[in-house]
């Protein structure tokens, strides 16, 4: 007589059909992503929130597991539903690439870099160099926005965008740094200033003056935030701008003293508009310029061939 085996049998285990990762599912899915609604990715994409709801149903069920979750103002990913949105992202963003490697192969070197950048690099430095590129390849077209310092990297993470430049203090999570460059802060202030004399400021000294400062949001304004209050000083502002320029221009213009880096400035410091003085304050020299990638992507050649002319043009200033 054959005993019978006491053995437990192991779950089968379920296949996912790969093929819904390519289909009309996943854009739907980023829809939703992008817009945190059903409705609204309904409205974006021109179809009925049903033809949605089926879709992310339908990747749900081919992949056993819920995606997002669902709430009463919205759907928010969830552990497996990041996954797979780092999954669309990379594969949009390969495709985007090699599309313009075939072009390349045909003789046709048409392409697009898509920046973002925080407001310091945008108004000279970046179309400055975009320029200068542009002369030596005519054929790549380039987008530039600004942006806060953790929009400019959220954007580069999600793929909105193929490059940030930014001023990094810490690591970003899933971001390649492929240019670092110290980048201090510097006190600004009209060339007949009484500071202005000086080779060097702490800023206990700057904040005997007025000062121009920028929105309590922004990563500078934080910074000085920061090394005031190790110090034990008090800081306040007589002017605030949410931009740079406008207290750039107000510092121009009176006895105020306002505080940025050198290359927002360099239009500025040519024409005698303004005079800089470094800073001797620990945290004042920490920031650096950045310029940021996702990490594990293969950039697209104009994109790659930029990061270069980049590099080539801050070793040119060292």
């Amino acid at each position: 007589m054959t005993r019978r085996s006491t053995a437990r049998r192991a779950p089968a285990r379920r296949s996912i059909n790969q093929a819904v990762l390519q289909e009309v599912s996943l854009k739907y899915f980023m829809a939703v992503v992008h817009s945190g609604s059903v409705t609204e990715a309904a409205e974006r994409l021109g179809v009925v929130p049903s033809a949605v709801s089926r879709q992310i149903a339908r990747l749900e069920r081919e992949l056993d597991t819920l995606l997002f979750d669902r709430r009463s103002r919205g759907m928010a990913l969830n552990a497996a539903g990041e996954l797979l949105a780092v999954h669309a992202r990379r594969a949009w963003l390969d495709i985007e690439r090699v599309t313009e490697d075939i072009l390349a192969l045909r003789g046709l070197r048409a392409g697009q870099v898509r920046l973002a950048a925080t407001e310091g690099f945008t108004f000279e430095f970046l179309p400055t160099l975009i320029a200068g590129f542009q002369a030596q390849r005519p054929g790549i077209g380039f987008s530039l926005d600004m942006g806060l310092q953790g929009e400019v990297a959220r954007r580069v993470r999600e793929g909105e965008v193929d490059i940030g430049v930014t001023v990094g203090m810490a690591s970003e999570r899933s971001l390649s740094v492929e240019l670092r460059h110290p980048s201090p802060v510097l006190a600004v202030m009209r060339p007949g200033h009484p500071l202005a004399a000086r080779r060097q400021l702490s800023l206990a000294q700057a904040l005997a003056y007025p000062l121009a400062l920028p929105a309590p949001t922004s990563t500078l304004r934080q910074l000085l935030d920061i090394s005031c209050s190790r110090q034990g000083l008090h800081i306040e502002a007589f002017f605030t701008s949410n931009h740079l320029y406008p207290l750039v221009n107000y510092a121009a213009q009176t006895d105020a003293v306002t505080f940025c880096g050198e290359t927002a400035l360099r239009q500025h410091l040519h024409q005698g508009l303004v005079h800089a003085v470094p800073l001797r304050d620990r945290e004042m020299n920490e920031r650096h310029f950045e310029v940021q990638t996702l990490a594990g992507r293969q950039l697209p050649d104009g994109a790659r061939a930029f990061v270069t002319h980049l590099r080539d043009a801050l070793a040119d200033e060292s």
